[in-house]
């Protein structure tokens, strides 16, 4: 199994169908595993999906539509339930305050783990960890909704033929990384810039800045296609993106694999999404969204 890769759970819209469920995302970042958008019956498709409620560490909710936000309750009963021993932290905005309040406390139930409120009350960071900086940009939608996105630290790619030429060998590599200097050899001669990993996660929005802005430069996105380019006017209305939107945006925004997801029950076919994206002028990586599937997060640049 990839230390980086994307659980899709449920990739339907506000109606589920006979082949997909409501939303649901599971990340899997090395020691980190989050899961987006919990609605109905993501517990079920955690199961299929072999995700176990003590592989989480965070949730985060783009808004608090039920096909986003239904399946919390049970997803925060069953990290009581199976007393998973680390703090869980779950990130919301926090104008839906009462409707996380509601869902958290949906039923009575024995709480025998720690969940960590962290409402979101603006466009900012989240969470800063050595592997990644979680930040949150606004959308456009009826109701206040946010995009998340992860953003891993840059490094160092260390050359073999530069180490050798300065005599660097053996434990003396790992000494030069860390102290970034070593008998007069620095870091910078020796080694070259190795991107960091980036990740974005955009759910109901129509075209804004924020879509942007979560987009740029990533290597996986995962973003909502309502809609294709025959209901734009729909889209626009209801707050949404079509396929050709979310293939522009992400063509301008150099990403590297797309991932569309989020399809309204109006199409059973989801080959015109391929179409569209492409017509669009994506030219990446592109992946319809299929309920159960994984996908692994692009080797690093």
């Amino acid at each position: 199994m990839s230390a980086r890769e994307l659980v899709v759970l449920g990739t339907a819209s506000q109606v589920p169908t006979r082949h997909r469920n409501h939303n649901g995302y599971v990340l899997r970042w090395d020691a980190e595993t989050i899961l987006f958008d919990p609605g109905e019956g993501t517990q079920r498709q955690m199961l299929l999906a072999g995700v176990s409620a003590h592989d989480l560490t965070r949730i985060c909710v783009t808004h608090f539509h039920g096909d986003h936000s239904l399946g919390l309750a049970g997803v925060i009963q069953r990290i009581s339930l199976d007393q998973v021993p680390h703090p869980v932290a779950a990130h919301y905005p926090a104008s839906g305050q009462e409707f996380f309040d509601r869902l958290r406390y949906a039923t009575a139930y024995r709480e025998a783990a720690r969940l960590l409120p962290r409402p979101v009350a603006g466009e900012g960071v989240l969470a800063e960890s050595s592997a990644f900086t979680l930040t949150a940009r606004r959308l456009s939608h009826p109701v206040e909704s946010f995009g998340y996105r992860l953003v891993e630290p840059d490094g160092r790619r260390m050359l073999p033929d530069r180490l050798a030429a300065h005599g660097v060998s053996g434990p003396d590599v790992g000494l030069l990384r860390r102290a970034g200097r070593l008998r007069g050899v620095t870091l910078e001669e020796v080694s070259v810039r190795r991107p960091g990993q980036r990740f974005a996660f955009v759910m109901d929005t129509r075209l804004c800045d924020g879509v942007y802005a979560l987009a740029e430069g990533c290597d996986l996105l995962v973003i909502e296609a309502t809609f294709l380019a025959a209901d734009l006017a729909l889209a626009h209305e209801y707050g949404h993106l079509t396929a050709g939107q979310a293939a522009r945006a992400a063509a301008e925004s150099g990403v590297r694999h797309l991932v569309l997801t989020h399809f309204s029950q109006r199409y059973p076919d989801p080959e015109p999404f391929a179409r569209e994206a492409r017509e669009a002028g994506f030219e990446g990586e592109l992946t319809v969204a299929e309920d159960l599937m994984r996908v692994p997060l692009p080797s690093r640049r």
